[in-house]
């Protein structure tokens, strides 16, 4: 079996999570990481990111499981996944992507009472011997300047 180790994750394991959902305060925070809004959802980077482009879609509503989505929130956090795909592969050039929903803690959500589905790009040799022996993860762009590259690919 492989380990798959993320020690940047560590900061936001520990950090103060608050009273309140922070993807339900993400829509009217000012922290300008939204890509784009839609009526039922939206798409917003990943503050930590596993790779460059790292961006989650969330229903607005809070929800924490998949079959308590409406028909226009799974169909919309659908369509926007496949734009935010398009946009991140014409914006990053990836040569692949992870792309899932992680239900429940013990399935890896970090964000366990609000649904999301992670939109990770994922290039050849992206995952090398920087997290396992320097305990760094390499991000090749700032998180606002990769944002302002995928929002100026939306249609």
């Amino acid at each position: 079996m492989k380990t798959l180790w993320a020690p940047w994750r560590i900061d936001y394991i520990l950090s103060d999570k608050g009273p309140g959902c922070p993807l339900c305060e993400a829509p009217s925070c000012n922290d300008g990481l939204i890509v784009c809004r839609g009526t039922a959802c939206y798409a917003i980077m990943n503050r930590y990111p596993y790779t460059t482009g790292h961006s989650m879609v969330a229903p607005l509503r809070h929800v924490s499981d998949i079959c308590d989505l409406t028909d226009e929130e799974s169909c919309e956090i659908m369509h926007m996944a496949q734009t935010i795909v398009k946009a991140t592969r014409d914006a990053l050039r990836p040569d692949g992507f992870n792309l899932g929903f992680n239900i429940g803690e013990v399935a890896g959500a970090g964000i366990a009472g609000h649904l999301h589905f992670h939109v990770v790009p994922r290039w050849k040799g992206d995952t090398n011997f920087m997290p396992a022996l320097g305990d760094v993860r390499v991000i090749s762009e700032h998180i606002l300047q990769t944002l302002e590259r995928i929002r100026g690919k939306l249609p």
